[in-house]
């Protein structure tokens, strides 16, 4: 998954944005099996949501309604797109979700998941998929569609991109060249500390490491553990003879809170790194930074470059790997809000198989925001990232990314070497595991309050972990951890049995 794949928090203060369908008369009508409805039906239209992170494409109106054309014509739905910035997407998408609020289709982050499963938030997708989601079945490899299973049910579809990663730095080119830095040689997190400090020590107007994203921590790009989707309880290097244990209360956790925290008391982390609200590309066109650490993957530095405006290098620090939360991290449900599932899953059936579908909601409208040359895709004349009318970048996010164009400047075989990747990154030993929450939905909820709480300013550097951590697993034993995590391992124990 690309760079954007787990990101949770505030990027913008802007509120949801909904744009008005084209040409469209919303309705209740139930689609027919298969195919464009009868002429004599009304035409039922969606609303779709899912999170931006900047501000909404000013074309973005003209390729819904293009989009619309082509759904009109197949199955006689319309869409309603509605971006909400990254900075609101939870609240939004909570408010959206316990309002009852029309809401047909929406993206699903692997660390909300098993929540809104366990609210009842969303529709089991089983019935649905064998109606009308042959596309989708022929998109993804079983074992990926049966990674969100809850208690036997599919709640939501995971888009087809990359589905492993691995944990690396991500550094501007010129600076490692300038000061003679042997990226084959970063190894390890001391290994990083010394170019930090190496940076540090020749560019003082320039901060050595900023988070990976906004809303992210320093070590949410530094995972040498299953998070079995939401930490909640993990499984050390990927197996642990999966036993579940308390990521919090670890040896291991508290020498990198403590790490982390020297690096941020020696000025090498951006100081306001737990609230900043400005995205890593703004960071780096800025020449405000030099690194930050990140999940990778195939086509990982082309992609970063063109977002930061500057050539980037990287290293590995933890190979590759396939873990549930790799699979479930983005994904489309049915809200259980919606009238016409039916229809929602004809038209994600579109964003599974249909090209043109998927080429407008990642590239826009060919010609006007893209020009195919050769094998790979490019701006018009005259037109660049900062002047197009629709620019997301969002490819990930949007049904089958391998049916996407590839952009200039990438591997024209990008989608062909993804899917090696996937097939050849180490598996963890509980892919296809996904906790449900709804036996201790009270702690759940307690639990993830006390983390929101003491989770980034640990993890950033910003307190003391000598003072902060104790107080940290305190509340987290007080909130009710244990009863989680002894849940998930009885879980987890019975997924095993079923399984393996």
């Amino acid at each position: 998954m690309n760079k954007k794949f787990m990101i949770a928090s505030a990027l913008a203060t802007a509120t949801a944005l909904v744009l008005s369908a084209c040409g469209a008369n919303s309705g209740n009508a139930p689609a027919a099996n298969g195919g464009a409805s009868e002429s004599t039906e009304q035409t039922v239209d969606l609303t779709v949501a899912f999170p931006i992170f900047g501000a909404v494409p000013k074309d973005m109106e003209a390729v819904q309604a293009a989009i619309n054309e082509i759904a009109k014509e197949k199955i006689n739905t319309t869409v309603t797109l509605t971006p909400i910035s990254i900075g609101n997407w939870d609240q939004q998408a909570n408010l959206m979700l316990s309002s009852n609020e029309k809401l047909d289709l929406m993206l699903v982050l692997g660390n909300n998941y098993s929540n809104y499963v366990a609210k009842g938030q969303l529709i089991a997708l089983d019935e649905l998929l064998e109606q009308h989601g042959q596309g989708i079945k022929e998109a993804l490899d079983p074992s990926y569609l049966k990674a969100p299973q809850i208690a036997g049910a599919i709640y939501a579809i995971p888009t087809v991109r990359d589905f492993a990663s691995y944990n690396g730095i991500s550094m501007r080119k010129d600076l490692v060249e300038k000061y003679g830095i042997d990226v084959n040689q970063i190894r390890t997190l001391d290994d990083v500390e010394a170019v930090l400090k190496t940076i540090k020590a020749n560019e003082p107007n320039m901060t050595p490491l900023i988070p990976g994203n906004v809303g992210a921590s320093i070590l949410d790009r530094y995972r040498t553990y299953d998070s079995l989707g939401d930490s909640i309880g993990v499984l050390p290097n990927f197996d642990n003879g999966l036993k579940v244990v308390n990521l919090y209360e670890t040896e291991e956790y508290a020498q990198l809170v403590k790490k982390v925290r020297s690096w941020y008391t020696s000025d090498l982390i951006l100081k306001d790194a737990a609230t900043n609200k400005t995205t890593v590309s703004d960071l780096m066109k800025a020449n405000r930074a030099f690194a930050y650490l990140a999940n990778m993957k195939p086509g990982f530095v082309e992609q970063e470059s063109k977002n930061n405006g500057t050539q980037m290098v990287t290293a590995t620090l933890v190979q590759p790997v396939s873990t549930t939360l790799n699979v479930t991290g983005a994904m489309w449900g049915i809200p259980i809000n919606s009238k016409t599932p039916d229809n929602a899953m004809e038209f994600l059936n579109l964003m599974y198989s249909d090209p043109e579908i998927v080429n407008l909601l990642i590239w826009g409208i060919e010609g006007q925001h893209y020009v195919v040359k050769d094998n790979v895709i490019d701006y018009p004349e005259g037109v660049n990232a900062q002047t197009s009318g629709y620019n997301l970048n969002l490819g990930w996010m949007f049904g089958n990314q391998f049916l996407s164009h590839v952009f200039t400047g990438n591997n024209p075989d990008i989608w062909k070497e993804m899917d090696e990747f996937n097939k050849s990154a180490l598996k963890s030993k509980a892919l296809g595991f996904t906790f449900d929450a709804s036996a201790v939905k009270a702690e759940y909820a307690a639990v993830t309050n006390v983390i929101t709480e003491y989770r980034l300013p640990l993890e950033t550097g910003s307190v003391d972990p000598d003072k902060v951590l104790p107080e940290f697993i305190a509340k987290l034993k007080s909130a009710g951890i244990d009863k989680i995590i002894a849940e998930k391992q009885k879980q987890l124990d019975e997924w095993a049995k079923n399984n393996q």
